[in-house]
């Protein structure tokens, strides 16, 4: 080996001290040949950059990167399935289910494919073909027990207020696996949609034994406190729940909504904001971030503008809301800017089943106001006396207040859905590569929808 490592210095040294100028000068051609283009990715390195992306948050990149890996490998389940939790975490529901769908098409036994497919459905109020879904997948051999399944059927038949049912799946988890926080949760929500808020308090207390960082947990206490007529107990357990995650959105949609009813709206909008950020598929917080952002067009018309945004977002969630398409008229109406979107929004507003008569003479009480400052080139809004009168802070198709909607906002982290992600979660094994985070912590019990 020394041997060979002087020869090799030698023979350099040789050759350093042997060339001249007019060597180096021999052949231009040579000297002046462009490098040769870089080595194309495999498909395997591109999976490897989309992933890397999603973990820095970088949708777009990672979107762009599964679409590459896809032209390459069509077949390839787990970059469609990737494609799916892009989508979903962009808020595009109907990409996502698109995706997962496909996914399924190549794997009918892909279980994270499966899994948020059902998630999907619920976002879309499909509780029948999410329950279809669940109970095809139990009839396979192995899976009468399946505990995902399990308590996913329970949420839907939950969501479908078919009580007997839903608690049927959960007691059948129990029975095998009696230490199952997920099933206590489900089981706690399951009491509290009926109106049995103590029994719902008393299950909780039992999941919260089996977990005590689980902030479904404290999420689900508080919005029985809120119940029970103890607001400062409910307040503290969303605060108890944001504290154990701060990536736990229910708890800030809940913290949102308390502080909008006292309508303190700034504090409201970055709660609503943080809740949004992390779950872009949830329209009663967008709704609920409009009405937050409304309530300060007042002061600052801009914010008008930008309630307005958020309320179109609902309606790309959930086509023909009849509050976010009100609410989209009266917000844009507070800035010339938005004039022409206001005057679209509030004419299809008066034909909502929720417009009432007085509503609707504000209404064309407005409108006539907008044609008459558009016509004199005036930025200022319409006068107060044909501003619709404040109302106490909504959410949801049913017009129920926001903290009244347990079960559309409820622990969404840490109990049915397998977190949607190509990476795992923080501190979680690392899956192989070019697969999806099958082993990831399951997501908690779904909001409604």
């Amino acid at each position: 080996m020394k041997t060979r490592i002087a020869f090799v210095a030698l023979s350099l040294a040789g050759a350093a001290c042997t060339t001249t100028k007019e060597e180096v000068k021999k052949d231009p051609v040579e000297t002046n040949k462009p490098p040769p283009p870089p080595k194309e990715k495999s498909a395997q390195e591109v999976f490897k950059d989309g992933v890397a992306a999603f973990d820095a948050g970088k949708l777009d990149e990672a979107k762009a990167a599964f679409e590459k890996v896809s032209a390459k490998e069509p077949k390839l389940v787990a970059v469609v399935y990737n494609l799916g939790v892009i989508a979903e975490r962009q808020g595009k529901v109907a990409d996502a289910q698109k995706y997962y769908e496909q996914a399924r098409t190549l794997d009918a036994n892909h279980r994270p494919s499966l899994l948020n497919l059902g998630k999907v459905y619920r976002l879309q109020d499909r509780f029948s073909d999410a329950i279809k879904l669940y109970e095809e997948a139990l009839k396979q051999p192995g899976s009468e027990f399946d505990v995902a399944l399990l308590n996913n059927l329970s949420v839907a038949y939950r969501l479908s207020k078919q009580y007997d049912k839903a608690e049927g799946a959960v007691r059948k988890v129990l029975s095998r696996t009696k230490d199952n926080p997920d099933a206590y949760k489900n089981l706690a929500l399951i009491y509290f949609d009926q109106g049995n808020y103590r029994l719902a308090e008393f299950v909780s207390a039992n999941a919260k034994k089996l977990d005590e960082k689980d902030p479904g947990v404290a999420n689900n206490l508080g919005l029985i406190y809120l119940k029970l007529d103890d607001r400062r107990s409910a307040l503290g357990q969303f605060q108890k729940s944001v504290q154990l995650s701060d990536k736990f959105a229910p708890g800030h949609v809940n913290l949102g909504a308390m502080a909008l009813q006292y309508r303190d709206y700034q504090n409201a909008e970055k709660s609503f904001s943080k809740a949004i950020s992390l779950d872009p598929t949830s329209y009663e917080a967008f709704l609920a971030y409009g009405y937050a952002l409304d309530g300060q067009k007042g002061k600052d018309p801009k914010k008008g503008l930008a309630a307005g945004d958020a309320f179109e977002k609902v309606l790309e969630l959930k086509t023909d809301h009849p509050e976010a398409i009100c609410g989209a008229g009266w917000a844009y109406a507070a800035d010339k800017a938005g004039w022409d979107k206001a005057v679209k929004y509030l004419e299809k507003c008066k034909g909502q089943t929720i417009t009432t008569p007085q509503d609707t003479q504000l209404i064309d009480v407005k409108l006539k106001a907008i044609a008459t400052m558009s016509k004199a080139g005036q930025q200022q809004a319409a006068p107060a006396a044909a501003e619709k009168p404040k109302e106490k802070p909504k959410a949801g198709a049913a017009g129920n207040n926001m903290l009244d909607k347990a079960m559309e906002d409820g622990a969404k982290e840490g109990a049915n859905d397998p977190a949607p992600a190509p990476a795992p979660a923080e501190g979680e094994k690392k899956p192989e590569e070019a697969k999806p985070a099958e082993g990831a912590k399951p997501a908690a019990e779904p909001a409604k929808k």
